[in-house]
């Protein structure tokens, strides 16, 4: 059993039961464990992922009904179902079965249960966050654009924040993006922007932001070597399935993207286990079950193993299903044809044991019982058995608030992700663009209205000038028409000298005449000729 894990013991042979042992270098070809509610396959979850932990590989899972965290407390024999554990342990050839913890680090991405677990809203990417939204194919192609955009223009996206300016940006300059990438419309962003209030009333903004996981934190040990149990507090997430299954699709495409290279190693580098794994495909587009079986696809060469876990294994879409090679199938119950056809499929996806009636046993299998079959050294998968599980070491149940408190102040990660940052991002950026676009149109508007009055005034001012210098001509015209004007001393000078001048002008007139006509008769010099030589003389002097 050093080489591998302790599943339990199988259907007796000649020699006795034959042990069903998971080998570590063939875990990371993936796995599923199924079965109807009730049946024992969380605590078939909650052994394995202890005893991978004991082995140094770190574990992830997803604490669905909150009784995995027990996983972090050893067992005890006053616990409700202490007899029943050491029974089957006692039952199954178990001769040091003894109760053991494990390192563990609680997780919940709205840090109420645990380290919170952000990302950015760019390490999610545009594929994932429609599939969160349900967007229809326009509505995505739209969202796509405003990603492009963003990592053009160097703007991060890192919270729902930053997503709905860059939105609210594009809907601003529908047009321009239109031309330069395609088409963009008001109502697909709006439609959008919608549907993330939506997710955020879902709790989506607690997962969206600074501090992001680092994926490392997840791949510690311990100072014993043993691998750390990373439990997902899952009960109230569970209430939003969209943000559940879309949360564990980015994991693992996160996971995949960082850790490099490793082929076949001999004992993974992180095991995976998800719980409620229909949620995965409920309605899933075709690109994403796509996407997803890639990733499970290809992720077995970075050393990680998938495991799913699920009620029903036609849940598991074939395509994903044909890469889980260790198969622990608990019962399932004919009530139904679906389950009927559940029931036909799992046991046709087992290698055939002919000493087992697969399709019979199904339906017959107690609780903590499974049919086992696990790949080989060879890599081959084993053929099925019969098996009684293996009882874990942990407890079965969570713990309390005060010994989760207590686990949280000693992790490894504690104060790393509890505090939010809020570094400038999209939001803050194009707030700032347009609180500065604002105010340029404010000040290009109020230099327009300056340089409007200015212009008025400059009007008005040159109507003053043209009226006062019209005002002045007119008064210096009249200065000039009164300088013009003689006085009274002038009139007065000037009517005596007219007076004199006709005086002195008779005078000579009438002298003239008598010198030129002779004589001093009146009548001669009052004649014809004496009047034109004094009307001469007169216009002379006068």
């Amino acid at each position: 059993m050093s080489d591998g894990i302790f599943i339990g013991l199988g259907a007796p042979d000649k020699d006795g039961g034959v042990p069903q042992t998971l080998n570590l270098r063939r875990a990371n070809r993936h796995g599923l464990i199924a079965g109807a509610t009730g049946t024992g396959k969380t605590v078939t979850l909650q052994g394995i992922a202890e005893s991978f932990s004991a082995l140094g590989v770190p574990v992830f899972l997803a604490d669905v009904k909150g009784d995995l965290s027990g996983i972090a407390m050893a067992g005890s024999p006053t616990a409700k179902n202490a007899d029943k554990l050491v029974a089957r342990a006692k039952e199954i050839g178990v001769e040091n079965y003894s109760y053991a913890d494990n390192p563990a680090i609680f997780w919940d991405l709205y840090g109420e249960q645990g380290h919170p677990i952000r990302t950015t809203v760019t390490e999610m990417g545009p594929l994932l966050l429609a599939r969160l939204m349900n967007l229809n194919e326009t509505q995505e192609g739209v969202l796509s654009i405003a990603f492009k955009y963003a990592d053009e223009e160097g703007l991060l996206l890192l919270d729902l924040g930053d997503l709905q300016a860059m939105l609210a940006y594009c809907a601003e300059n529908a047009d321009t993006l239109s031309a330069r990438y395609g088409n963009v419309t008001k109502a697909s962003v709006g439609a959008i922007q919608r549907q993330l209030l939506q997710l955020e009333s879902q709790g989506g903004d607690h997962f969206f932001g600074e501090p992001a996981l680092d994926i490392h934190d997840m791949l510690k040990v311990d100072d014993q070597g043993r691998g750390y149990v990373n439990v997902l507090a899952a009960d109230k997430l569970m209430q939003s399935p969209k943000l559940y299954a879309t949360f564990l699709l980015w994991l693992l495409s996160e996971i995949f993207e960082t850790l490099p290279e490793v082929g076949d190693p001999d004992k993974p580098v992180l095991v995976f286990f998800f719980d409620e794994a229909h949620l995965l495909f409920d309605d899933a587009p075709k690109a994403l079950t796509d996407k997803i079986e890639q990733v499970v696809r290809l992720i077995r060469s970075k050393g990680v193993g998938v495991y799913f876990v699920t009620q029903n294994p036609i849940d598991i879409p074939e395509d994903v299903a044909g890469q889980l090679g260790n198969r622990v199938q608990h019962a399932l119950r004919a009530f139904t044809p679906r389950d009927q056809k559940a029931i036909k499929a799992a046991a046709e996806t087992f290698r055939i044991n002919p000493d087992l009636d697969v399709e019979t046993a199904i339906t017959e299998l107690k609780v903590g019982e499974a049919l086992v079959s696990l790949l080989q050294e060879d890599g081959s998968p084993g053929v099925v058995q019969r098996t009684l599980v293996a009882p874990p070491r942990s407890r079965l149940g969570p713990v309390d608030t005060k010994e989760r408190a207590i686990i949280q102040s000693v992790s490894p990660c504690a104060g790393k992700y509890d505090a939010a940052i809020d570094r400038e991002s999209a939001e803050e950026i194009l707030a700032a663009r347009g609180q500065a676009a604002a105010a340029a149109a404010q000040a290009s508007k109020a230099q327009a209205e300056a340089d409007k009055a200015a212009a008025s005034q400059a009007k008005v001012e040159a109507k003053q000038r043209e009226a006062q210098l019209k005002e002045q001509a007119r008064r210096d015209a009249a200065t000039a028409r009164e300088a013009a004007k003689p006085s009274a001393f002038d009139k007065a000078v000037q009517s005596a000298t007219r007076s004199a001048a006709s005086s002195v002008g008779r005078q000579v007139a009438n002298e003239l005449g008598r010198a030129v006509f002779g004589g001093s008769s009146r009548r001669s010099s009052g004649g014809i000729a004496g009047q034109l030589v004094r009307g001469i003389l007169g216009s002379l002097f006068k």
